[in-house]
């Protein structure tokens, strides 16, 4: 049955998540701190700042119910709630006082059917008298956007990139949260070891580490779980199906919990049964060369470099098995390496797991080919929490393809490659917070053996 609200001119629905309350939201001393480094941060002159948190998304067979709610990210950080249809705005000519959050009119139907609470803030309906009182003024917006006001987009652009930027070291609460996400995720992965047994199904592998996650406290898990067995660990983005494990099959686990929105990523790679020789060898160049690339993660670092000499390092263990034939360097100025290694190192992760990743103020994408996929172009600095994922893989769309061959014909060992072509790929990633002086390996305490 749909229920109307005409508070907001939308048909009422079973959604997910409406209406939690961080417990940052009650924070108040934290929120406001943040609140006043972004808009410190911010380059508004006179400018208005409206943040939409967004609407439900229906689903589409007339069920009565929505997708599970994300409030924007942007608006998150700022209000610490799952809120549909709030705004929060900001007018720097107030200062600090100059915060304001508007929330919809929680209705009856809303209470009785999906047990809702009134969150904090203004109702939405004086939104537009606060815009009124401020009209002729230009205005920032960022968020969901769903707010029907003309926006400046030259001002939006702005203050995006500096929220961005500005969200990128984290403080202590998000700190605590991204702690508690650790601890739930390596109770999940604690299991995985002895769950590694011929016929268990990639799905049941997922099933198991999942409910640990949340026993451990998790609230959600942060992304899709990825698990790939045999050949689909070479699928970087593997969803969890029927496959089952064989003897000697590696098993690939990319998984995280979340904990009120922040979450850790995690990837662990290991072998049902007595790995071969050629396993264990690969296996030692992607451990080898990340904790070489953790070492490099220093205040100050760049984070391309770190990436292209994690590139070196995989490539050179690659010439030493074999697989590849010529000088390291020479062969990942030619782009060789994304043969087996097509992704970037990493990425930041916090407010989601790609959190503000990007690149630093003022700089432009760099037309390498092969760094396309590198999801952020930035020096470190302290408070960061990055991952470090380097990988090699067997991936038969990239290996067979006719023009790779001829262009690496000479660089690539095509018969051992060929025989290698169902060995599937090994990832491991941790994830760092960057000190002032060594990096904090948050994820350190999950165990990695293949």
């Amino acid at each position: 049955m749909t229920r109307g609200n005409p508070a907001r001119g939308l048909p009422e629905r079973h959604c997910p998540g409406l209406g939690k309350v961080s417990k940052l939201a009650g924070m108040n001393p934290a929120l406001d701190s943040r609140r006043a480094r972004v808009a410190a941060a911010l380059p508004l002159g006179d400018a208005l700042l409206v943040i939409d948190a967004g609407e439900p998304i229906p689903l589409p067979e007339g069920s009565d119910q929505c997708y599970s709610f994300r409030a924007h990210a942007e608006y998150y950080y700022l209000a610490g709630l799952e809120c549909p249809g709030a705004v929060l705005t900001y007018d720097p000519r107030d200062g600090a006082a100059g915060w304001a959050s508007f929330v919809p009119v929680v209705t009856e139907g809303e209470r009785v059917w999906e047990g809702r609470v009134q969150p904090p803030g203004r109702p939405l309906g004086e939104l537009a008298a606060w815009l009124a009182a401020r009209r002729g003024r230009p205005v920032a917006q960022l968020g969901a956007a769903t707010t029907h006001i003309a926006a400046d987009s030259e001002n939006s652009q702005r203050a995006r990139a500096a929220l961005t930027h500005a969200r990128r070291v984290k403080d202590a609460a998000e700190l605590d949260l991204l702690r508690r996400a650790v601890a739930a995720t390596a109770r999940g992965f604690s299991e995985i070891p002895g769950l590694l047994r011929p016929g268990l199904t990639e799905r049941a592998l997922q099933i198991e580490i999942e409910a640990e996650f949340f026993r451990g406290g998790s609230t959600r898990t942060g992304y899709h779980s990825l698990v790939g067995i045999g050949p689909h660990s070479a699928v970087l983005h593997c969803e969890p199906g029927p496959r089952p494990m064989r003897d000697g099959d590696l098993v690939l686990v990319d998984a995280g919990a979340e904990v009120d929105r922040y979450t850790a990523d995690v990837t662990r790679t290991y072998a049902c049964g007595q790995p071969s020789a050629f396993q264990r060898d690969l296996y030692q160049v992607v451990l080898g060369a990340q904790e070489r690339a953790i070492a490099r993660c220093i205040a100050g670092a760049e984070w391309k470099a770190i990436h292209l000499a994690t590139a070196v390092d995989l490539t050179a263990g690659l010439v030493a098995m074999g697989v590849m034939h010529g000088a390291p360097e020479s062969l990942v100025a030619q782009d060789a390496h994304t043969l087996f290694f097509p992704h970037g190192l990493g990425h930041m992760v916090g407010l989601g797991v790609r959190d503000a990743s990007g690149l630093a103020p003022g700089r432009k994408p760099d037309p390498r080919a092969s760094l396309r996929t590198l999801r952020m172009d930035l020096p470190l600095a302290p408070g960061y929490v990055v991952t470090v994922e380097p990988g090699l893989y067997f991936i038969p769309p990239l290996l067979n393809d006719a023009v790779r061959r001829e262009r690496y014909r000479d660089g690539i060992n095509w018969p051992l490659v060929e025989h290698h072509l169902q060995t599937g790929g090994v990832r491991i990633e941790d994830n760092l917070l960057i000190t002032a002086g060594a990096p904090e390996n948050l994820t350190a305490g999950i165990a990695k053996q293949l």
